[in-house]
């Protein structure tokens, strides 16, 4: 059962701004607590009447990770809690929720806990089996199902109920952290992730995705090894069972966000070429796999929302409109009695 906070906790937040200018975040500028400490919050800032910043010590991963929060337009009673996963990024490039999206504009009158954590880039947001000479000891699962949740619980005096969203590479990490930890997670949005990791489709998705720092082999081992299974939504679709499910995806042809004079294009040609290209192709990618998964919980007979469109890329003006169609359904999973 999840532990319901009452709203006095706020209190003792309001004694820990010590900043009221606007955070940078920057993974573990913070210091860290001696090795083999327990996870806890070591410092909060204060940006504005409605954002934070919280630096989070994660035991398993020995370093701060910072938290960006938005906080309810309402925080007289207490409220729920919305994870809010970047991409392969991170959050620690330009591609981010609040750089690509009007998100501080659509939560505005939104009465719930907006976490987005700033770390993570090329992860998965998973338990990697091996410490990576380039990322480190990576135990994202462990910050995000254990560590972290009772952590924002305490602090911002939530309600208890959680969802939990992301997108590209972070779509497929939220079903899985929402399979490991059902009892965290009451709902779950998943924007243009392929839903399976141990097919050839899907080890092939997760390698392109993960074409960067890190020797992908340390995180579930080579391939055929037991945590490329383990970790898959699709074979453990089971775990879904109970927890509200929003799945998107498009066919990867040009939609009505993929014009020549859209924000990311700016009238570029090779921009443009880019987001046809590249984005039709990973969208199209996604798309089976989702359509994939769709059949799969079709067969376990487990409810869940589709948005299978007709048309689109990979591209944030398609997550945006997925954060706004989906928001009442997980809305509703977070403030039902």
């Amino acid at each position: 059962m999840k532990l319901r906070l009452g709203a006095g906790v706020t209190l003792a937040l309001s004694l820990l701004f010590v900043n009221s200018g606007a955070a940078v975040a920057q993974p573990g500028e913070t210091e860290v607590p001696p090795q083999n400490a327990p996870s806890s919050l070591v410092r909060v800032e204060r940006v504005n009447d409605r954002e934070l910043m919280l630096y989070v010590y994660s035991g398993s991963m020995d370093k701060v990770i910072p938290l960006e929060v938005i906080t309810p337009a309402d925080n007289s009673v207490p409220r729920p809690t919305l994870y809010l996963l970047n991409g392969a990024g991170g959050g620690e490039d330009s591609a981010t929720w609040r750089a690509r999206t009007d998100l501080l504009g659509f939560f505005a009158d939104k009465d719930v806990n907006v976490v987005t954590p700033v770390g993570g880039a090329y992860t998965y947001y998973t338990d990697w089996i091996r410490e990576d000479p380039d990322l480190g000891v990576v135990k994202w699962e462990t910050f995000l199902t254990r560590e972290v949740p009772p952590i924002v619980d305490q602090a911002l005096g939530t309600t208890g109920r959680n969802a939990i969203a992301g997108l590209s590479m972070s779509a497929t990490s939220v079903l899985a952290l929402a399979i490991a930890a059902p009892e965290v997670y009451d709902a779950v949005g998943s924007y243009s992730g392929c839903a399976r990791t141990s097919d050839r489709l899907g080890e092939f998705y997760v390698r392109t995705v993960l074409a960067g720092p890190g020797d992908v082999d340390n995180m579930w081992g080579p391939s055929g090894s037991p945590g490329w299974r383990d970790y898959d939504p699709y074979l453990n679709a089971e775990g879904l069972r109970g927890t509200v499910v929003y799945v998107s995806s498009a066919t990867g042809l040009p939609g009505p966000y993929d014009t020549f004079d859209n924000d990311f294009v700016e009238g570029s040609p090779a921009r443009y070429a880019n987001l046809l290209v590249v984005g039709g192709l990973l969208e199209a990618a996604t798309y089976q796999c989702t359509v994939d998964f769709a059949d799969r919980l079709n067969e376990l007979n487990i409810p869940a929302h589709f948005n299978l469109r007709p048309a689109g890329t990979h591209s944030w003006a398609y997550w945006e409109e997925d954060l706004r169609v989906s928001w009442p359904i997980l809305s509703e999973a977070l403030t039902r009695g």
